[in-house]
């Protein structure tokens, strides 16, 4: 048998269950495009999400797996919170992939939605850190290519980190909002249009980029490529360079 392969997002500790099922659903999506291999999903908000989806994949294995983050970005929580909770869950011998916002497939996917939205203005809703750079430079890239490539006034604004969605004004009714999130999730819901609503933004909301239907065979060749994480930083920048 293939090794396991555990889809792990971050989840909403506030209200765990629906994010939870939500990754759950994404998970047999992409099983379904990769037959015969296990894929799990657990999200970090839930506490024995992790440990017993390891404890299932090893049951049934009998190897170690593979483990993609569904993540915007290759920081902190990628490098370092997650490898810890790894080895905490028995999984320290897993090996951890890169997440999904440093695909270069998925910077794709955003410039192809951007160009389908017919918007003449693309605002990418990010969440923003104040630990880690990456986040933002991240999003900052992919707005830049939805410039670059499609002559539109793009830019990254972020709910925990200047520029704030509140802060993005003066922008006409045909500019779209589009959400750098894997999933769903109070941000997407709550606080995206809460900051835009300061904002006099009179555009449209995109669904998050994570629940676009391409995404499951993006994810499917990720995992079939099997890039590990990289120590330092995402290999997007070489790869889109």
């Amino acid at each position: 048998m293939e090794q396991p392969v555990l889809i792990v997002a971050h989840g909403q500790p506030s209200d765990p269950q629906p994010l939870a099922a939500e990754v759950g659903s994404l998970a047999a999506r992409v099983a379904a495009l990769l037959p015969g291999r296990h894929l799990g999903a657990a999200t970090l908000a839930e506490p024995e999400a992790l440990p017993a989806a390891i404890a299932a994949a090893n049951k049934m294995a009998g190897r170690p797996g593979l483990v993609y983050p569904l993540f915007m970005a290759g920081g902190w929580f990628t490098r370092i919170h997650l490898p810890r909770k790894l080895a905490e869950a028995g999984g320290a011998d897993w090996q951890v992939l890169e997440p999904m916002g440093c695909d270069p497939a998925i910077h794709q996917l955003a410039l192809t939605i951007a160009k389908e939205s017919g918007a003449e203005e693309v605002l990418l809703a990010a969440h923003g850190s104040g630990r880690s750079t990456a986040p933002a430079e991240i999003a900052r890239h992919v707005a830049g290519l939805i410039s670059m490539r499609l002559g539109l006034h793009s830019e990254a604004v972020f709910i925990d980190q200047p520029p704030r969605l509140s802060e993005a004004t003066g922008l006409g009714p045909n500019a779209v909002c589009l959400p750098f999130f894997a999933t769903g999730g109070g941000h997407v819901t709550e606080d995206i249009p809460a900051q835009l609503e300061l904002a006099w933004f009179r555009g449209r909301i995109l669904p998050p980029l994570g629940q676009d239907g391409r995404v499951p065979a993006l994810i499917a060749s990720a995992i079939t490529a099997g890039r590990p994480i990289c120590a330092s930083a995402c290999r997007w920048a070489r790869d889109e360079s």
